[in-house]
């Protein structure tokens, strides 16, 4: 039997982009997860579909396990010869008890490796401009657990020397001993107007920032309802935020925007979104459904050269086409008589990929673009490819054998209504619960009423704004009786997305 292994991974302290290289190489390989709570689904995501997934999480009052009851399944899955990853938020190694961990791990005889993750002691106050160290206010650290019980016997932490280190305290896990804390370093000596910051959901979207002294702070928390995750920065460094303060400047702070992309497309649009500062929800309206009977695709595969010019209007369409062509035997050396047309620039960048030269792609992203690019190219008697998805408007088949050009149409794929949608987010979708919706075709929106039903739609348009990619999928929004509040100019996500910030900034 294949020998096991516990990988104890730091996922970070929320935002997936500070998940390192190994800690992603690893879980490609993960046979079993064990995961926290603080842990991103797109972190989760890199693990392979097979792979069993068990959550352990912990919150304050409430463990899915115990600790013992973690240690026995990492031995017992290890045992059973599986490549076992233990996904701790932050840092295994800071307050995570991962030391606990491998040490149970020793003791069984089995192997472990330590991946590093970055903590939210550091991460959380980069993100809020609080630089930890300055030389020009102090420049030592301490961080500490705020997760001791006040009504201790003996307590670990020394606070008079913590009351009187001048340098940058860090408290984690705190905010429910926050009072306590505040207290104790007082008696202890630390001036009253000492600077604090309590950092709510670091790195995360919903990001928020408290500030006050030691004196106060407590009793802001409490009014405001500051709730945990949060870190406790106290220092002279918690004034720089003023001048340093970075994330909440992004041009989509505060803003959640659902995405309704296809589940594969998805996760580029919400990586787009968080780097602009906002909070993507993912509520896939559609699915790429691959037609099962593809004959007259390798029918027009085997007589390829016949054809003068291939149209693609999608990047589906795209890779769709280009694994039947390598499933067919054929390679670019193929195409080199037929010329290339592509709708938008991404299907372009999908087919140059694949080194296919493209010679045509319109201004205009749509239908109506490409058949005013193609009316100075396509002569009429010429032959035309047309591979792409089924229910699409005919006007671009139309126009073309209204000029006289032969134009074989083949569907590749159907956008049909995503079923596996979470009932609890469709619940959050249809209260309206964030601040824009976007659509970025036709089908997303027929898709998106299909799942949420038509009922909610117009109270839905009440309470968000509808943007939408481009005319033609405003429309059709508007047929569902949706006002599309936002209509990008330039028909691509980068384009709807500008839309979205121009909107903001009226």
């Amino acid at each position: 039997m294949k020998k096991g292994i516990v990988y104890l991974v730091g996922a970070g302290p929320g935002d997936p982009g500070l998940f390192t290289i190994k800690g992603k190489n690893i879980m490609e390989t993960a046979e079993v997860v064990v995961f926290d709570r603080l842990v991103s689904k797109r972190i989760l995501a890199y693990a392979p579909r097979e792979a069993e997934m068990i959550y352990v999480g912990k919150k304050t009052g409430s463990h899915i396990m115990s600790q013992d009851e973690i240690n026995a399944l990492l031995v017992q899955k290890a045992e059973a010869g599986k490549t076992v990853v233990r996904l701790k938020g932050g840092d295994p190694f800071l307050f995570g008890r991962g030391g606990e961990e491998a040490q149970y791990i020793r003791d069984h005889e089995l192997d472990f490796e330590i991946v590093p993750g970055i903590t939210s002691a550091v991460a959380a106050p980069a993100y809020a401009g609080i630089p930890l160290t300055h030389r020009d206010n102090n420049s030592a650290l301490t961080i500490v657990t705020g997760h001791e019980k006040p009504e201790k016997d003996r307590s670990f932490i020394n606070w008079e020397a913590l009351a009187k280190s001048g340098g940058t305290l860090v408290f984690l896990m705190g905010v429910r001993n926050l009072r306590f804390i505040c207290r104790r370093l007082m008696e202890y000596g630390q001036d009253a107007e000492t600077p604090v910051a309590l950092i709510r959901w670091g790195t995360w979207p919903q990001q928020q920032v408290l500030t006050g002294c030691l004196d106060t702070v407590a009793q802001l928390a409490e009014e405001q309802q500051f709730q945990p995750p949060a870190v406790i920065i106290i220092g002279k460094v918690v004034e720089m935020r003023e001048q340093l303060a970075w994330l909440e400047k992004k041009p989509l702070w505060g803003k959640k925007i659902v995405v309704t992309r296809s589940r594969a497309q998805a996760g580029a649009t919400a990586e787009k979104i968080q780097a602009l500062g906002g909070e993507a929800i993912e509520f896939p309206a559609i699915e790429i459904a691959r037609e099962t009977d593809l004959k007259s695709l390798h029918n027009a595969l085997q007589n390829i050269d016949q054809y003068d010019w291939i149209i693609f209007t999608s990047v589906n369409g795209v890779n769709i086409f280009w694994d039947e062509v390598k499933k067919y035997g054929l390679d670019i050396r193929s195409f080199h008589d037929v010329k290339i047309a592509a709708i938008g620039e991404a299907t372009r960048k999908a087919l140059e990929e694949r080194c296919l030269r493209v010679q045509a792609v319109p201004a205009e992203f749509s239908a109506e673009g490409i058949v005013e690019v193609l009316s100075k190219e396509v002569a009429a008697g010429q032959k035309v490819l047309l591979p792409r998805a089924q229910g699409a408007r005919p006007l671009l088949p139309d126009s073309l054998r209204g000029r006289g050009v032969h134009v074989d149409e083949i569907y590749l794929y159907q956008a049909v209504a995503d079923t596996s949608a979470n009932h609890m987010l469709k619940d959050e979708i249809v209260k309206g619960n964030f601040d824009y919706l976007t659509f970025t075709s036709s089908s997303t929106v027929d898709n998106f009423v299909k799942i949420i039903g038509q009922e909610n739609a117009a109270a839905l348009n009440e309470k968000v704004k509808i943007s939408c990619i481009g005319p033609v999928t405003a429309d059709t929004a508007r047929k569902y009786g949706f006002t599309a509040h936002v209509c990008a100019d330039v028909y691509t996500i980068d384009g709807l997305l500008d839309a979205i910030i121009a909107d903001i900034k009226q």
